[in-house]
């Protein structure tokens, strides 16, 4: 049975960047019929913030990824510590000593030297006289995994063969000195103890996974598969890293990107597939398959979501959106044509409240001195409401008898001072929603 998980750190706000692995893992699950686990990597209790955890549920939840099974590291403690006993039985960990500074300075005398700057196992031949010494000095000891350092191969889902000499890799600390159990350690643990089969992460993780494989494999269990995306771009090719800010998916669900926007681009972004609106969560699982994507950073620009975003919103039922046009104050008898006719016209749905007020109270922009005249003596041509679908054709045909304009030069003031907009839905369907004569300011 193929069982994913989604591991989140619950120390900020879940960014579009964090969204391509949930995504990967969940349709992996479903196209499956396997499990989906969210796990909240949360041994870091300083950093760890209730808020954020609820946070996170709350935005898989509006994207409906949602979750077969939830954990929480900050519950499994014991079982780490139990788990670190096994590993020190087989003479995998060791305790080291070294400062901050003092590995440090271990790594620029290796660069200098012209060597790999790698930890250099010196834990490793500490007697327990030398130990107690060292804890007498005031010093706690902390714990790294020794690795076997021989080659450590995998077939990537998406990168294909790796291998990495862990030769070139330090020893990974397992157990801080004040004991909290790191994430490269505690994630191993959990995944053996919930089966986990496969696990897709972005490919600055790479290295991680080639320690966990031994980790992994030093507790007796068999590795998942691993697969690691491409990490994203800005549109320039630039670092995300210091825009996330705007990018958490709490902001742009706060902007009115909707949640099928967000996944229809996000689950083909990077791949060889061409980007689809998907109208529901089948479609996305359906045509998913993580082989599709390439190793190459991948270019992300947030403006791709807003032309999605009023497709999802032209493709949506008035049933869908009654309660909202409701609350807009649209009257319940014009409702249904209402949304008929801006529904094509939307960048969010809070256009809708907006949209109704033109209908409502009328536009009042801003005349160009140069059509004052013009509309002037346009309006006086129009008679009071209400208006059918037949009232635009015949007031712009008597207009244009009445001022000899034509073509956009009669069409386009005649729409701003009505609708406020130079764009928008046909006037012949705006005019008998209009409930008031419009005027010009």
């Amino acid at each position: 049975m193929t069982v994913t998980r989604f591991a989140p750190s619950p120390t900020g706000f879940l960014h579009i960047g964090n969204l391509r692995a949930a995504l990967f893992n969940w349709a992996i699950a479903r196209k499956a019929g396997g499990t989906f686990i969210l796990r909240l990597d949360d041994t870091d209790a300083e950093r760890s913030k209730p808020e954020y955890a609820e946070a996170i549920q709350e935005d898989l939840t509006w994207l409906g990824l949602t979750w077969d099974r939830f954990e929480r590291q900050s519950d499994r403690l014991a079982r780490y510590a139990e788990a670190a006993e096994e590993l020190k039985g087989k003479d995998r960990v060791y305790e080291v000593f070294e400062t901050p500074v003092e590995l440090d300075l271990k790594r620029k005398k290796q660069l200098n030297m012209g060597l790999p700057p790698v930890y250099d196992r010196a834990g490793l031949k500490l007697g327990h006289a030398e130990k107690d010494r060292l804890r007498a000095e005031g010093r706690q000891g902390y714990w790294r995994f020794l690795l076997d350092q021989t080659r450590i191969e995998w077939e990537d889902g998406i990168l294909g063969p790796l291998s990495i000499d862990a030769a070139s890799v330090s020893d990974p600390v397992l157990i801080k000195a004040d004991g909290q159990v790191l994430y490269t350690f505690a994630s191993v643990v959990d995944d053996v103890d919930f089966g986990i089969t496969d696990i897709v992460r972005g490919a600055d993780h790479v290295t991680n996974t080639a320690t966990q494989i031994q980790i992994i494999e030093a507790l007796g269990a068999r590795p998942p598969r691993f697969a690691h995306h491409s990490l994203l771009t800005g549109p320039q090719g630039e670092a995300l890293s210091k825009r996330l800010g705007t990018l958490s998916l709490r902001d742009l669900r706060r902007e009115g990107v909707e949640p099928m926007a967000i996944l229809s681009l996000m689950a083909r972004l990077g791949s060889s597939e061409p980007v689809e609106l998907r109208m529901g969560l089948d479609e996305i699982v359906a045509g998913f398959d993580v082989r599709s994507f390439g190793a190459a950073p991948t270019k992300f620009d947030r403006e791709d979501l807003w032309p999605l975003t009023g497709r999802v919103i032209a493709a949506t039922p008035f049933e869908e959106v009654r309660d909202r046009v409701l609350a807009a104050g649209v009257p319940e008898a014009l409702a249904p044509r209402f949304w008929a006719t801006v529904r094509e016209n939307l960048r969010t749905r809070d256009d809708i409240a907006a949209w109704w007020a033109v209908f409502r109270d009328g536009a009042a922009p801003e005349i160009a001195a140069e059509d004052r005249e013009f509309l002037e003596a346009a309006f006086a041509l129009l008679p009071e409401p209400p208006y059918d679908e037949t009232t635009w054709a015949t007031w712009t045909e008597a207009v244009k008898a009445a001022t000899g304009r034509k073509g956009r030069g009669l069409f386009m003031p005649l729409r701003l001072a009505v609708t406020g907009r130079e764009r928008g839905p046909e006037m012949a369907e705006v005019m008998p929603l209009l409930q008031t004569r419009p005027r010009i300011g």
